[in-house]
């Protein structure tokens, strides 16, 4: 009887978007830098309830993807879990795809749509006109 072994995984291809449990566990791990599974539990268990083995198992997955690294934690037998990268580009490739496929590509629909659903802060505000002076002071050096 031939033996069969699993192949390890590849890590993540370039393009490929984690599923939404996995994304749920990434963004969370991207907000915290670093985070126990009882601890990624209790916070994803508001808006996505798991069971403490479903954790892990995500978890699992995205360290044999690559994107998350695991070691032992100060106290107990607790991995505390940590993102390899960025959220940037990760978040950058599903901002693109929802634009295109939703929006058409159209970006300012995009984010009329986002204004629409909540209105940004005082805050957010500012932050936005800083942004799109720098657009328009990019857009100005292209033309030069």
């Amino acid at each position: 009887m031939a033996k069969y072994h699993s192949r390890p995984k590849p890590s993540q291809a370039a393009g490929e978007q984690p599923p939404d449990a996995e994304l749920d566990v990434l963004s969370y791990l991207w907000r915290c830098h670093q985070a126990t599974a009882r601890e990624v539990r209790e916070a994803l268990h508001v808006y996505r309830p798991m069971a403490h083995g479903s954790v892990v198992t995500l978890l699992k997955r995205l360290e044999a993807k690559g994107l998350v690294s695991r070691s032992k934690g100060q106290v107990g037998k607790a991995f505390v879990y940590r993102p390899t990268r960025s959220s940037r580009p990760t978040c950058q490739r599903i901002v693109r795809n929802i634009a295109e496929r939703i929006f058409g590509g159209n970006s300012l629909e995009m984010v009329s749509t986002l204004f629409d659903a909540k209105l940004p802060t005082q805050d957010e505000l500012k932050h936005l006109q800083e942004m799109l002076d720098k657009l328009q002071s990019k857009r100005r050096r292209r033309r030069k």
